[in-house]
């Protein structure tokens, strides 16, 4: 017995998405259809792909195995099909985006659109760890991370230099000042995102280097959070100097232990680059 490419297909957007209603969506096809085909698949495999629980479901060793090489199908067939297609305008299509930060994904994206209105952009904020992680899974097709991690399998397109700053809101008693020192913010109730960040981690080891403690800390979720956190008067916070656009209820101070500058990429897996959508995108971020 062989599989078909309907079946690989379809478990890899069951994979990718998350849900059998989101990959029927993305394929236009039914729930039951898309049941059919994994049910076949795994039958072909001999071996399970999926376990059902109360959560939705979770992929089996197996299941992680194999939905690399599936994706990595796809992938190859939507490059055939434009292939041949050769058609020489792009008008519609979908594409997902991830990030660690808002910007400089936001202006990309923004940008895109101008070129390109009818594409459609699945855009999310994730921590560093998830974000680099999404992408190792292939569940994204392009990410803008800081201080990526290496990989053989991805391309790399620098788009930013940036540097670590404290956030207060207009009116703060520190906002005049051109500079601040960490032990400044020892009084300070200081915004934290949540453990798995690039910025949680780099502002522990700044902390422990200069031997720094913080009397009060307080975790939030992603920089638009922390953003509503500091405006409400919560507390002042650590982030990327990228990380919004500048505005007059927030004020940006430079921190003399952090001065090192972080270089944020647009990271494509490679197999993915030659995608016109993908490919168009990153051309666009570029100027080409």
């Amino acid at each position: 017995m062989r599989t078909n490419p309907y079946q690989i297909t379809a478990f890899a957007h069951v994979a990718r998405e998350g849900s059998f209603s989101a990959a029927a969506e993305k394929l236009n096809v039914s729930q039951s259809a898309i049941s059919q085909h994994l049910s076949k698949l795994e039958q072909t495999l001999g071996a399970k792909l999926l376990i059902r629980d109360r959560d939705g479901f979770s992929l089996t060793t197996t299941g992680s195995e194999f939905y690399d090489l599936a994706d990595r199908f796809v992938t190859l067939d939507r490059l055939i099909d434009e292939k041949i297609s050769r058609y020489s305008q792009m008008e519609r299509g979908h594409i997902s985006v991830i990030a660690n930060a808002p910007l400089p994904a936001l202006r990309h994206i923004a940008l895109f659109n101008q070129f390109y209105p009818d594409v459609n952009i699945d855009f999310t904020l994730y921590d560093w760890t998830t974000a680099t992680s999404l992408l190792r899974q292939r569940k994204a097709d392009i990410a803008f991370i800081t201080e990526p991690p290496r990989s053989d399998d991805w391309l790399y397109h620098k788009v930013a230099t940036v540097k670590y700053v404290l956030y207060v809101p207009k009116g703060h008693h520190l906002e005049k000042r051109i500079n601040v020192s960490l032990a400044d913010l020892w009084n300070e109730a200081l915004l934290l995102p949540e453990k798995g960040s690039l910025t949680e981690r780099e502002v522990s080891q700044a902390l422990n280097k200069h031997n720094v403690s913080i009397r009060r800390t307080i975790k939030t979720t992603t920089f638009p959070v922390m953003k509503e956190a500091i405006l409400h008067g919560v507390g002042v916070g650590i982030f990327l100097d990228n990380s919004t656009t500048q505005e007059h209820t927030l004020v940006s101070i430079p921190i003399r232990e952090m001065s090192k500058i972080y270089e944020t990429f647009i990271v494509v897996p490679e197999d993915k680059y030659n995608l016109r959508l993908i490919k168009s995108f990153v051309d666009v971020s570029l100027g080409q």
